[in-house]
């Protein structure tokens, strides 16, 4: 009777272990190419270096079997400025996208984060403008609901950029 359980338990691990290894990453080419795409696409513009601007932008899109971006809908950012970029970048991405299980279009979340490094020196005047922006920040914020259906949460991409 032990062996017989043993057996099942091991069977059941082994297929879901093998359900797993069937999901791709609905990147061309995976996670790490993914973010290296986005760091090397993501055009940080001047109007948010010399703002000092920092925060997060989180775009929803919809990609159709080919791998096209249908529609870009913004969830949350700490200001638009910050979303500009962010959706340059997503419609470069065009082409590359994997959709699960053929399906026609798939919903896909994916976070922007964009900061800067911190100077070697004059700091105090970093901290003056990046405060001023905080305090002159216009969010943007769901105020209804969100139907999120099968939409698929991407990792974070961070970029950093040099203040001048």
């Amino acid at each position: 009777m032990k062996k017989l359980i043993i057996s099942i338990l091991v069977l059941t691990t082994s297929f879901y272990a093998k359900a797993q290894e069937d999901l791709a990453f609905p990147f061309q080419g995976g996670a790490s190419i993914m973010t290296r795409f986005f760091k090397d696409s993501l055009a940080v513009t001047p109007d948010i270096i010399s703002k000092k601007a920092a925060g997060v932008a989180v775009i929803k899109f919809t990609a159709d079997a080919n791998g096209n971006i249908q529609k870009l809908v913004i969830y949350y950012a700490d200001d638009y400025l910050l979303t500009l970029p962010a959706i340059a970048a997503l419609k470069k991405s065009t082409k590359k996208w994997i959709i699960p299980n053929k399906e026609k279009f798939h919903d896909f979340i994916i976070p922007f984060s964009i900061n800067f490094n911190n100077p070697a020196n004059g700091s105090a005047e970093v901290q003056k403008a990046a405060y001023e922006f905080y305090k002159n920040r216009r969010p943007i914020v769901a105020t209804d609901q969100i139907p999120l259906n099968a939409a698929t949460l991407l990792p974070t991409v961070v970029v950093k950029y040099n203040v001048q």
